[in-house]
């Protein structure tokens, strides 16, 4: 592995699970990982040998990682239910902190979480990826240019023969990268109606089918579709205005990944018609989305600043959470096969 070199962050990882193996992967070849914990002492060891590059990377303890002074930041990608104990303590040691998403299961939990960043004086990441994606930051962009007109309508879709959670639910595990995306979109506006139906089949309590619909006060609506059982993966975001649309279709190759669609209403006196350009793809360099998302985290430490996936964004994401979960059981939307057992 060739090391691009970091000089300054000094960075451990927490949970070296199937997602924190690429953590630690891209903070070693930046050359800022020093150490690793995991409750499996086997575990922490095997990716830290297995990472090592610019210098010795090392299993730790918990207590240890958190009480060295020269670790800076700390990389949290351990099972959602513990993230708001661990990311408490690592604040109180001093530490910047990344934690994947979720934030927290809670809203309660998540602003415990932005309290303790603020007392302690240190920034919170989350591991939004898709805003450190080439094509997303594009898409924005391109938005920011009028290249699409004036925004009406989001929709995002994330289905896949997922790996099936029972610790929290599609809610929880797939719906935050969309809502991040939304928020930024929107500028931090959020939603004035919120709609929502979850659907349980797999595991009793733990949703794993998500539907929701959002409607802001400027008459910009938002859906968001999330499903772990889906046999085919479709992973996209259209963003449709009044003279064109995009699509940052995931699934694709780089030359395909966002296409831009003119189409716009003409109306007459008899009926209103849809008339549509040729397509076109928007060029993107291509790139690693979680070794760009891992120099912002850098980046943070270094400077002292906040990454664009900062606490705010991160309690936007958990009051939309939130308010999707109590929409579903306010509105009698949550259904479950194992109602009827």
């Amino acid at each position: 592995m060739a090391s691009e070199l970091h000089m300054k962050a000094n960075t451990a990882l927490i949970g070296a699970g199937l997602w924190g193996r690429n953590i630690a992967r891209n903070l070693a070849g930046l050359g800022a990982l020093k150490g690793i914990y995991d409750q499996s002492d086997e575990q922490a060891a095997h990716i830290a040998a297995s990472c090592t590059d610019a210098y010795h990377v090392q299993p730790l303890t918990l207590d240890g990682l958190l009480a060295d002074p020269d670790i800076t930041g700390v990389a949290i990608a351990a099972p959602a239910p513990s993230h708001h104990d661990l990311a408490i303590r690592a604040l109180a040691a001093g530490k910047h902190i990344y934690v994947e998403k979720p934030l927290a299961l809670s809203l309660v939990e998540a602003e415990a979480i932005a309290d303790a960043a603020k007392q302690a004086g240190k920034h919170v990441m989350l591991g939004h990826l898709l805003r450190y994606h080439g094509a997303f930051i594009a898409l924005d962009a391109a938005i920011t240019e009028g290249r699409i007109g004036q925004l009406t309508h989001i929709r995002a879709n994330r289905l896949a023969p997922g790996r099936v959670r029972a610790t929290e639910s599609a809610l929880y595990d797939l719906c935050p990268h969309d809502l991040a995306m939304m928020c930024r979109l929107m500028r931090g506006v959020e939603p004035d109606q919120v709609s929502c139906q979850t659907i349980c089949h797999i595991t009793a309590g733990i949703d794993d089918i998500v539907h929701a619909d959002f409607g802001f006060a400027n008459g910009v609506t938002a859906s968001i579709q999330a499903n772990w059982m889906n046999p085919v993966k479709v992973h996209n975001l259209t963003v449709i205005g009044d003279e064109a649309s995009l699509v940052f279709d995931d699934t694709k190759p780089w030359e395909s990944k966002l296409m831009r669609y003119p189409m716009r209403i003409i109306r007459d006196a008899i009926a209103p018609d849809l008339e549509r350009g040729e397509p076109e793809s928007i060029p993107l360099p291509a790139s690693e989305p979680l070794k760009d998302e891992m120099r912002a985290f850098l980046a943070m430490i270094d400077t002292n600043t906040p990454p664009p996936s900062d606490i705010t964004e991160a309690l936007y994401v958990q009051r939309m959470l939130d308010r999707m979960e109590r929409a579903a059981i306010n509105t009698n939307q949550q259904l479950s096969r194992f109602d009827s057992k």
